[in-house]
């Protein structure tokens, strides 16, 4: 059978599904099958919601990208050995099967109804004048970073429940973190935790687990979200999920045990901090070892992944970040220059085949 007639399916369109969907769309009939009708580059989304015009850029149509390929619109609830079973009844049949689901993520089914997420929550902050964020991981404190640099008179508060921020990566990072987050007047609570629904009377007070109480208009709830992998576990790949519900794979990205079916992205066990330019080298070693197998060329010439250092950049507003790189720890507008002025926005939309800037959007 020739490569171009094999029939790969990717579910999940997020930052690594939709990379490998658009890298193998001209060698094989691929499917894509997704919720929601766009991608979204993720990390970018909290630009978006103190500029709303920012999320013309970074929520893509899949169809924008996957020119030659099928768009599903629908979840996935069960696969077989060779079929995917969709919400709405569909059987997709398979040869190559990629699995990207990531974290479950509440978002609507339209471009046009996310972009006006964006607009509704852009109206929540300039209408408030006190602002709680709970959660200090990446999303928390990049959130509070855009607001305070965006609209700088707003009393912001930020309650996480470890005993530092940004637990993913080291004390030194968190520290500095903590630091500039201060020196923007933000009031940062740590070793606590927020009961959202002690506002029930509406008066705009919020209770703390040590008692404190906390005056804002609105609120943000930036705390992880669950895996996207529980619809596996009555499938033939049950037995295939860690403890922690994670696809385990193999050094060519394959689930272990399967010939033909890879896991990419954050829904694997593979031991490194999740972050999207990983789920991106992810798609392109998947992609590539999707190819190999379909022109039928031996197993040991698969492309390998090799877990990703400890490096990460948390943008602290439009000039700052803080960068954890292998051997040191920087704050301010170097790591700022890399990160924080476009968010990787032009790289990805590059990477699919798009314009960095598009006139129209």
């Amino acid at each position: 059978m020739e490569g171009s007639t094999r029939r790969v399916v990717v579910i999940g369109g997020g930052v690594a599904g939709s990379l490998v969907a658009k890298s193998l769309q001209f060698t094989a009939h691929v499917t894509l099958i997704d919720p929601k009708e766009y991608f979204e580059i993720t990390w970018a989304s909290l630009r978006a919601m103190v500029e709303p015009h920012f999320g013309e850029r970074t929520v893509i149509n899949h169809r924008d990208y996957l020119v030659n390929g099928r768009v599903v619109t629908s979840a996935a609830i069960s696969i077989t050995d060779t079929e995917v079973l969709t919400a709405e009844g569909i059987l997709i049949v398979y040869d190559y099967l990629v699995i990207a689901t990531g974290h479950m993520d509440p978002v609507p089914k339209t471009r046009t109804e996310r972009l006006n997420e964006y607009q509704a929550e852009n109206q929540k902050i300039k209408s408030a004048q006190s602002i709680l964020i709970v959660g200090g991981g990446p999303t928390g404190v990049e959130l509070a970073g855009e607001i305070a640099v965006d609209f700088p008179d707003k009393k912001v508060t930020l309650v996480h429940k470890g005993s530092r921020l940004l637990e993913f990566i080291g004390p030194k990072a968190a520290d500095k973190t903590l630091d500039w987050l201060k020196s923007k007047k933000i009031e940062v609570k740590l070793e606590q935790s927020v009961n959202l629904n002690s506002n029930s009377d509406e008066s705009n007070i919020y209770q703390t687990s040590a008692g404190e109480s906390i005056k804002a208009d609105c609120h943000f709830l930036c705390t992880g979200k669950p895996l996207g992998s529980a619809w596996l576990e009555g499938t033939i790949l049950k037995n295939s999920l860690d403890n922690h519900g994670r696809l385990m794979v193999d050094e060519n990205l394959r689930v272990k045990g399967q010939r033909n079916i890879f896991a990419i992205g954050d829904i694997t066990d593979i031991p490194e901090t999740k972050q999207g330019y990983l789920a991106q080298k992810h798609a392109l070693v998947a992609a590539k070892n999707v190819k190999i197998l379909m022109d039928g060329e031996r197993v040991s010439k698969m492309a390998t992944y090799r877990p990703g250092s400890a490096m990460a950049i948390v943008s602290l507003g439009r000039r700052d970040a803080v960068s954890q790189l292998p051997f040191t720890t920087i704050i301010g507008c170097i790591p700022g220059l890399i990160k924080s002025r476009d968010l990787f926005v032009g790289k990805v939309r590059k990477q699919l085949g798009l314009e960095p800037h598009p006139v129209h959007a």
